[in-house]
This record gives C-alpha cells, sequence and structure tokens, in this order.
C-alpha cells in the first residue's frame, strides 16, 4: 500500500496515510509530481531487489543507481554495504522525492506499481478502496451454495 499512497495528491506519505498536517520537514518528506508521474507510467517491470548478497533485499525502483548497486554486489568476490553506502545514502534516496528526479538515487517502489494509473487524493483512494472490496465481497458470497442444495455424500 505504500507504493500506492506515494501516488495521492496530498504533501506527503506520512500526511495522507495518517490524515495529518505535518509543518515540519522532520517527520514529513513531499513527494514531487515527478515521482507522481513516473509512478503512474512504469509497470511491475520497472522495480529491482537490491541487497541480495547483503541478505537485506529491498525492492526499489529500477534505475541507474539500483543498476549499479546490483553490479556491485555481482561482482566477483562480492560486495560489502560499504561498497554501496555511497549509491543507496538516504540522503539521496530524500533528493529524489523533493527534486523529482527518479534517477538520482534509491527509491522505495513496490511491483503494485504497476497496477496505479492515477493520482487521486488520499480519500478518493481510501473511498475506492473500500468499495472494491464490498464489490469483492458481494461476488464472493454470491458463489456461497445454499444449504439446502449442498451435495450430499
Amino acid at each position: 500500500m505504500g507504493s500506492r499512497f506515494m501516488c495521492t495528491v496530498e504533501r506527503s506519505v506520512l500526511s495522507c496515510m495518517y490524515s495529518v498536517h505535518l509543518d515540519s520537514d522532520e517527520h514529513s518528506s513531499p513527494i514531487h509530481q515527478n515521482i507522481k508521474d513516473k509512478i503512474v507510467a512504469s509497470t511491475e517491470q520497472d522495480t529491482i531487489h537490491i541487497f541480495r548478497t547483503l541478505h537485506n533485499t529491498a525492492r526499489v525502483f529500477r534505475n541507474a543507481v539500483s543498476k549499479e548497486v546490483v553490479a556491485t554486489e555481482r561482482r566477483p568476490g562480492g560486495a560489502k554495504f560499504e561498497d554501496v553506502r555511497h549509491l543507496v545514502s538516504g540522503a539521496r534516496g530524500k533528493v529524489v522525492y523533493e527534486s523529482g528526479d527518479p534517477d538520482y538515487g534509491i527509491w522505495s517502489a513496490g511491483i503494485s506499481i504497476g497496477l496505479i494509473n492515477d493520482c487521486p487524493t488520499c480519500e478518493e483512494l481510501v473511498s475506492r478502496i473500500e468499495r472494491e472490496t464490498e464489490e469483492v465481497i458481494d461476488r464472493l458470497a454470491n458463489l456461497k451454495v445454499d444449504t439446502k442444495e449442498k451435495a450430499k455424500l
């Protein structure tokens, strides 16, 4: 759900998920519209796993930096975290969200980005999720066999 909420109108992930307005940048990081647009344009194949060889796997957006991390991990003799630290720094990731440059650093993205086709408000998104969930439940209820019609063994 994190990737889905990243791509909403509201100022930040935290303010959206917790329905609060955060004035302090210490607790909130805005997500630039370019990143939201990149998410909408992406497919599930636009993500990649990093840190597999370090036994701390993370799925991130596939870009030049994440590919360099994977290449470093795959080199003969492997890699230590120190070898990729400069690439995966949280400070670089923060710049991605603030500047809108999707290739500046590592940023989290689940395979669900392939299902994201718009950038609604959080209220619209939560209402949609509720409605679609109820529709699925209703369809499943229609599959239930009436007690009187159950097969006799």
